[in-house]
């Protein structure tokens, strides 16, 4: 590790207090020329550094800036597998990933970075992220499972989410099938869940989780062409809760990731899905069919009734729904 990565280690686990620039060179086995020169660079990532003389330095409680360190420090033991790498910036983090994952990287591995570039969104569409107002994650899969069952993986992080985001601002979130979350009803959250199939059996070579949440609003609001649809989870930035959101989510999911066969979460994504019993428009391509939303079955498969009053079980990929 460099002196930056070793000094930021060292500060979180003494966030809040003052430790000399004496202390910290020989705690670092470098020069103190070298700890001022670490310092500058962590607050020039944002990192909210105190300087007193005659103290030292003090990283800040109320510092919100994601680091490796500061994800690792609220993973439970169970978690302790996961490889997780985080970024400043990055074009897209399942781009990212997916280079990682044909290059060999294991199952568990996560790329985490405060804004992207070209995030992507469902459908070939971009996902907007802006820097240091949200955290944008993609986990590496290597399940043993069909393709047909891939959607498990989307709608088991949907609940990982929404109970993550519950647990932390202490509001409640529904699921829009099949994979954004809402709360008041904006969209905080978009799950995207990319594959690579193996020609062999048929089966899933690995698969790319996709996650963007939107933490806090960006300082001059969303895109002219999201205002009105896209919100935040909190109103205001709370300290390091974006490594709390992340660690939260990663925890949840990997839970639910170990019992995938057994639906333990479908529950729990039931209770969540929003528009039950009202008008929808089940969308296909540019055709839009009205129906009224139901339930969704154990295959996350969404049930609706037609206008007909014939019922169907709906499947993701190409169909997506609207409220009436």
């Amino acid at each position: 590790m460099t002196v930056k990565q070793k000094l930021l280690e060292l500060f979180e686990l003494n966030k809040g207090s003052f430790l000399s620039g004496a202390e910290i060179a020989h705690s670092l086995s470098c020069t103190r020329g070298a700890v001022w020169k670490a310092v500058k660079s962590l607050q020039e990532d944002g990192y909210e550094i105190t300087a007193v003389s005659g103290k030292g330095y003090r990283l800040e409680t109320r510092t919100d800036v994601l680091s490796e360190n500061g994800v690792k420090k609220y993973l439970p033991p169970e978690c302790g597998g996961l490889s997780v790498q985080v970024h400043k910036i990055i074009n897209s983090t399942n781009t990212r990933l997916r280079e990682l994952a044909a290059d060999g990287a294991p199952e568990g591995t996560a790329v985490i970075s405060g804004e992207q570039t070209n995030g992507r969104g469902r459908l070939g569409r971009s996902f907007f992220s802006p820097s240091d107002t949200g955290v944008y994650m993609s986990l590496l899969l290597r399940p043993q499972m069909t393709a047909d069952n891939a959607v498990k993986i989307t709608t088991a992080a949907a609940v990982s989410v929404a109970k993550a985001i519950e647990r932390l601002s202490g509001k409640p979130a529904q699921i829009k099938w099949v994979n954004d979350i809402y709360m008041d009803g904006r969209k905080v959250c978009g799950i995207l869940t990319e594959a690579a199939f193996s020609l062999e059996n048929g089966g899933l070579e690995y698969a790319v989780l996709g996650i963007g949440v939107n933490a806090y609003v960006p300082e001059n609001g969303f895109p002219e062409d999201i205002k009105d649809i896209a919100g935040a989870v909190f109103s205001e930035r709370r300290d390091d809760m974006r490594n709390k959101l992340a660690a939260e989510i990663l925890s949840r999911f990997m839970k639910y990731y170990s019992e995938l066969a057994d639906n333990t979460y479908i529950e729990s994504y039931r209770k969540r899905l929003m528009w039950k019993g009202e008008k929808i428009s089940v969308i296909s391509g540019n055709t839009g069919t009205p129906a009224t939303l139901l339930d969704a079955d154990n295959d996350c498969r969404l049930l609706v009734e037609y206008e007909n009053g014939e019922k169907a079980a709906v499947s993701s990929g190409e169909i997506s729904i609207r409220k009436v």
